[in-house]
């Protein structure tokens, strides 16, 4: 998955289009990203003996191939290519600037 948690990405398909944010958490397994403040739905909890019933809202994932991630360095919505460093690991590199996308990666 080309999409990892903390990265800042912009929605490119759907009710949301159009909107950014920072990634919450990703699912590999299914294939879904969650967004901070988009796709927010609003669940109604039935009251138990020991809770009230209440009205709660959070982020719903979505699919990942509705969003794309926003280069920190140039600031443009942009696709991910990877490139082999120096010691062998695999870094995220964007395909308008050649900037990092990685942002463990630039400190080190």
């Amino acid at each position: 998955m080309k999409i990892k948690k903390n990265d800042s990405v912009m929605i490119i398909a759907g009710k949301h289009k159009g909107k950014k944010g920072k990634v919450l958490r990703v699912e590999p397994a299914d294939n879904h990203i969650v967004v901070e403040k988009v796709n927010v739905v609003t669940k109604h909890v039935r009251k138990r003996q020991a809770q009230a019933g209440e009205i709660i809202k959070f982020e719903a994932p979505f699919s990942v191939s509705n969003a794309m991630v926003i280069c920190p360095h140039c600031d443009k919505v942009t696709r991910v290519h990877y490139r082999l460093a120096t010691d062998g690991k695999k870094q995220r590199i964007c395909k308008k600037c050649d900037g990092l996308l990685d942002r463990a990666l630039e400190v080190s």
